[in-house]
């Protein structure tokens, strides 16, 4: 079985990001090799409407496009549906903002095996829900758990 994966939006948009920082470039490089699995079908990315919102509310053409191509390779779309919305609110009650939230339990009912961001508040805030039924990983973690996929 191929692992799924949901990139949320800052993590999709890494690898267009400036290059001033190291950290930036191991997280560009990451994703670029997460998307390459994706490509070959080793991974199966996860995309879901509250993605595609969230992309649609951004200005830069360039950014705009890329990610938009990126999200169309996603084998699932989930819908915002009444369950989703639920569990969305949720996760707000332990001080997820709530678009992330949207994100977060769109990766669960996807049944993602990951879900990945580089917001350093959202990864610590999601790491520390206890009932999470998705891995929340950096983009460097994501490469180093499917090395060992």
């Amino acid at each position: 079985m191929k692992p799924k994966v949901y990139l949320d939006t800052c993590s999709l948009q890494r690898p267009l990001d400036s290059k001033t920082q190291l950290r930036i470039v191991l997280e560009a490089e990451a994703v670029l090799g997460v998307l390459a699995l994706a490509e070959s079908g080793e991974v199966e990315l996860v995309s879901s409407q509250a993605l595609v919102f969230e992309i649609r509310r951004n200005p830069n053409p360039v950014r705009l496009e890329y990610a938009l191509e990126v999200v169309s390779k996603a084998k699932t779309l989930v819908a915002v549906n009444p369950q989703v919305e639920k569990r969305a609110r949720e996760l707000e009650r332990l001080a997820i903002k709530p678009l992330d939230a949207l994100h977060l339990a769109s990766a669960e009912e996807a049944q993602a095996d990951y879900f990945c961001t580089c917001d350093d508040a959202l990864l610590k805030k999601a790491k520390a829900v206890s009932n999470l039924a998705v891995k929340v990983v950096s983009p460097v973690e994501l490469a180093e758990e499917l090395e060992k996929w």
